[in-house]
């Protein structure tokens, strides 16, 4: 009772000292917010919202069921996760946060995660996409695109990692022992064609469905960039960041680091972008120093992402505690692999003698580049017309359901 009270106390305080700071600080507030909208209309919305229907639609059509019967004896060894895993995973790495925990909440909604299932695949399966890393952090931040393969090759080898480990967590079911584990395509077609039959909504119903939903979820990842962007400014003006920075030197100083870094691992658990961003600009660190700091920054995902996580694992009965802890695992994960493969991956790739197709075309950063600037030249347009699209739909919506009632 005297916890619940403190908490209530605590969250009170809190707020209204958040309040008082947007009162105090209009200018600063403004100016975090619009720079949180702008990442959210440029980027965010139009890289996600195709990803995010076209998997409402997989998952509706029963495709991934057909993909998770076929996957079924290589996650379940691995990471004692369905088949469907499978494709979460890859639609996670394809998309970015935070794809993983949405599909893995409409998996468990659909029956076809346990509880247990459900949380070890949220716990890996969320990360940045490559158009981030390559495209803003690599070439955007470091101007470095060789850069690029060893951070994704860090974060990305991170998840796995995580993923191995998390197979331990939670008691085996009786059902999950009990699935085989033997491949079999017409299973997957047999599986495939009951899932469609028992979703008895037509295409149109269907359709409709998976644009609502994105877009709801979309709006909410808005609504959080921007609300954490407006938090993370007020804090380095109320003197917190720096106050939070002073702890964390010790941290850094104890690993060789420079003391010029705590600020941007501050700004980084909050918010990816800038703590990126802040990083790659601190002279007095090695690129290996900021390389690793950055692979920690992306791998935990900020409280901005943690936030979206858990605001989309609440509507399930997914807790966020393992999330949270595999994002510290994962952050602990990336960091070694960039340690790990520094030599033998950058350095490599970095070295003049060697010959020029060694270096994949991906790799070279001048696709992820025009796609990333393409991308914010046109995603304010691909936002602005899928909202007017959004708003046509729910008017429409909204008066064939008063047109039934009366």
């Amino acid at each position: 009772m005297f916890r619940s009270k403190l908490k209530t106390i605590f969250l009170a305080v809190t707020v209204t000292l958040m309040a008082i700071s947007l009162i105090a600080y209009p200018q600063q507030a403004l100016d975090a917010s619009i720079r949180g909208l702008k990442m959210w209309w440029e980027i965010v919305f139009p890289s996600l919202l195709p990803f995010f229907i076209v998997s409402e639609l997989l998952i509706g059509f029963g495709v991934v069921k057909f993909i998770g019967v076929l996957l079924e004896p290589l996650m379940r060894p691995l990471f004692k996760v369905p088949g469907v895993g499978g494709f979460v995973l890859a639609m996670g790495w394809a998309s970015g946060n935070p794809a993983g925990a949405k599909f893995s909440a409409r998996l468990r909604q659909e029956g076809q995660l346990t509880q247990i299932e459900a949380e070890r695949l949220a716990s890996f399966t969320n990360s940045s996409n490559p158009l981030f890393i390559f495209g803003a952090v690599a070439v955007g931040f470091f101007n470095n695109p060789k850069l690029g393969i060893l951070l994704a090759l860090a974060h990305y080898l991170g998840n796995i990692a995580v993923g191995l480990i998390m197979r331990f967590y939670g008691k085996e079911t009786p059902d999950e022992s009990n699935r085989g584990n033997r491949f079999s395509f017409r299973t997957a077609l047999s599986a495939l064609h009951q899932t469609r039959m028992k979703d008895n909504r037509p295409i149109g119903k269907l359709l409709g469905d998976a644009v609502q939903s994105s877009f709801q979820t979309l709006l909410m990842v808005g609504g959080f960039i921007i609300l954490f962007s407006v938090i993370n400014k007020l804090l380095y003006h109320l003197h917190i960041t720096a106050a939070l920075a002073k702890i964390v030197e010790v941290i850094l100083s104890a690993l060789s680091f420079p003391d010029m870094l705590s600020i941007p691992f501050i700004s980084g658990l909050f918010e990816i972008t800038l703590g990126s961003q802040l990083t790659s600009e601190v002279e007095e660190a090695t690129l290996l120093q900021q390389a690793i700091l950055t692979s920690f920054i992306l791998a935990f995902g900020g409280f901005s992402v943690q936030a979206q996580v858990g605001s989309i694992l609440a509507q399930t009965d997914i807790r966020f505690k393992p999330f949270f802890i595999a994002r510290i695992l994962q952050g602990i994960f990336a960091g070694l692999f960039t340690v790990i493969f520094w030599n033998p991956v950058y350095v490599k790739f970095s070295s003049h003698e060697q010959p020029s197709q060694a270096l994949p075309v991906f790799g070279d950063g001048k696709l992820t580049q025009d796609i990333y600037h393409r991308l914010v030249e046109i995603g304010p347009l691909i936002t602005i017309l899928s909202l007017c699209i959004y708003v046509l739909f729910l008017f429409i919506q909204i008066k064939n359901q008063n047109m039934k009632k009366s």
